[in-house]
């Protein structure tokens, strides 16, 4: 279970390393900057919803929601 924005960075570093990329690479692949894969990949708090949900779903990472209430 992902809690805060340091496992969140943890768990895409370590998917992106089995996947074999680079940081540069991932970045690349979202269109996005190296730097934000790195404050991403640090847990960084601030990190933009939509491009960490990108490089999430760029190196496989699918994710769920629990205790949502059914409308």
């Amino acid at each position: 279970m992902i809690d805060n924005a340091t496992q969140f960075g943890a768990a895409v570093a370590s998917a992106r390393k089995a996947l074999g990329l680079t940081q540069r690479e991932l970045a690349l692949a979202i269109n996005s900057g190296e730097r934000f894969i790195v404050d991403l990949e640090a847990g960084k708090p601030t990190a933009q919803l939509g491009k960490a949900l990108a490089a999430a779903k760029a190196v496989g990472l699918r994710l769920t929601a629990t205790g949502i209430p059914q409308a």
